[in-house]
């Protein structure tokens, strides 16, 4: 009846220190990739802020040249009642 306690079901201490060395490492690998995944969206989100920001900037320009060119607009005149 030894063999059917509870006691010899447990993991060793060797067993159960692989294991979570096992989980560790899994978690570190998931860490590591979630990591690598958001600093590649952050680069792709600063890519397209920078080239937005550059098209903005170039688009004001123009309008500002066009406004500068632009003639006066004509006066209005009061119409008295």
């Amino acid at each position: 009846m030894e063999g059917d306690s509870p006691i010899s079901e447990l993991p060793s201490k060797k067993s159960a220190s692989r294991t979570a060395n096992g989980v560790f490492a899994a978690w570190e690998t998931r860490t590591a990739l979630v990591k690598q995944e958001m600093a590649a969206e952050s680069a792709a989100n600063d890519a397209k802020t920078k080239r937005l920001k550059a098209l903005r900037l170039a688009k004001e320009a123009e309008d500002a040249e066009a406004a500068k060119n632009a003639p006066p607009p004509p006066a209005k005149t009061r119409k008295h009642k």
